[in-house]
């Protein structure tokens, strides 16, 4: 009779635990503080302004490099790196700070899934005591306990009952650690975000005085002069032609003999894309393909492709690989040649993929590195109108390194390949 009480009396308890759960069970429930969230929101908005900043002075940057050379117009660009960077400069300080109230907002929803799951394995913990006494009572002693045999029935369904909420507790158990390791994760990437952008602040702070280093050489070189800088800009040109064409006749050599078998089947994905496009949400958009285009270049062909993005756009490494050269083709800020700052990067694959007129190189040679790595910075260095990255891919065999004076350092020369085919 007692524990025919205890177990009547234990119904109620359990219902109670289901409505408490009912009351904790909010899964999709906002339990960020209306403030944290109020300037989640207020980041979010002061971003959208200043990426359209960026957008806008993009679109005067590539207007400005369409018009005639003069030393005004190579000041403005160069002027108009320098915004674009603050800009940039700005919306990294925004994206930390946003980042900074995503992680706190996320440990606001882990604190109260782990809550929800404390309270779950207490509700599955005396369910499973109590289905266990009555598991060690055998059916004769059960039925002589109660006076009647709808006491007995009333057992048997409370028993179903406990079953039915037992299964449900567990669910919901599986469910909200499924949510926590979501919350979890997403703790982790946002950190990896946060660290991201406090390099990206950095690293631009560094570009711009490197763009207002440029300025000062081109107004001492010119002897702010546009006569100077038209003869100077004239012998740049001749000179960087010569380097075009022998590059290009080395490279053809190589291509006739070349047994395009070799290479790895052509398919979507095989490289990721260096810079996102805006396309798929990033910033980059395709400037120059690659293959014959007679009217841009002496030779008649360009050996790579070429992806616009406002000075100091991270750049990624397309695959897991090491690097194999870091080098710059450019003698100073005036005297800029080919890649100017690059890097080559070899895949297991037998393809290897330059990246070229960086801003900053942050990988060495024999760096170790995994396919979205972060290892340098979009700019313009070597001879380019404009701010872009020039990303190659070549057959890993067929590279050697060749110096082609008046370029500094050294320059990859080998059978290059349409990046499309593998991105």
């Amino acid at each position: 009779m007692r524990n025919n009480l205890r177990f009547k009396n234990l119904i109620p308890f359990i219902l109670f635990l289901t409505l408490l759960f009912g009351l904790f069970d909010r899964s999709n429930a906002d339990v960020v503080p209306d403030e944290l969230q109020k300037q989640i929101n207020e980041k979010t908005k002061a971003l959208e302004d200043i990426n359209q900043k960026i957008s806008q002075a993009q679109k005067s940057l590539d207007e400005t490099s369409v018009k005639g050379k003069t030393l005004s117009q190579e000041i403005k660009k160069i002027d108009g790196n320098i915004s674009q960077l603050n800009l940039g400069i700005r919306s990294s300080e925004i994206n930390i700070t946003k980042t900074s109230l995503e992680i706190d907002a996320l440990q606001y929803d882990i604190s109260d899934k782990e809550k929800q799951i404390n309270l779950n394995k207490n509700a599955v913990s005396t369910l499973l005591r109590e289905l266990q006494r009555k598991d060690e009572e055998t059916m004769l002693v059960s039925f002589l306990k109660n006076k009647s045999l709808t006491e007995n029935l009333d057992e048997a369904t409370a028993i179903v009952n406990i079953n039915s909420g037992l299964s449900n507790e567990v669910t919901k158990l599986t469910q909200l650690n499924n949510e926590l390791s979501a919350k979890l994760s997403n703790v982790s990437d946002k950190k990896q975000d946060l660290e991201l952008e406090n390099k990206n602040f950095k690293n631009r702070k560094s570009i711009v005085e490197s763009q207002k280093s440029d300025k000062r050489v081109i107004l001492v070189q010119t002897k702010n002069q546009e006569k100077s800088y038209q003869q100077l800009l004239a012998n740049l040109q001749k000179e960087q032609e010569a380097i075009e064409n022998e590059i290009s006749v080395m490279e053809e050599k190589l291509r006739l003999s070349f047994d395009p078998n070799l290479l790895p089947v052509q398919r979507s994905g095989v490289v990721a894309w260096p810079i996102k496009l805006i396309s798929d949400g990033g910033i980059g958009y395709i400037t120059q393909v690659y293959g014959a285009i007679s009217k841009l270049y002496k030779s008649g062909k360009h050996n790579g492709l070429d992806i616009g993005a406002p000075i100091g756009t991270p750049v990624f490494a397309a695959d897991d690989g090491r690097v194999s050269a870091v080098d710059n083709n450019d003698r100073n800020s005036w005297s800029k040649y080919q890649y100017g700052k690059y890097i080559l990067i070899e895949h297991q694959n037998n393809l290897t993929t330059l990246y070229s007129h960086l801003s900053i190189q942050l990988v060495s040679k024999n760096t170790v590195v995994k396919r979205g790595d972060l290892i340098g910075y979009s700019g313009n260095t070597g001879f380019s109108t404009g701010p872009h990255l020039h990303f190659g891919v070549y057959w890993t065999p067929s590279i050697s390194m060749k110096a082609v004076p008046p370029a500094q350092g050294l320059v990859p020369i080998g059978v290059t390949i349409n990046p499309e085919g593998y991105l």
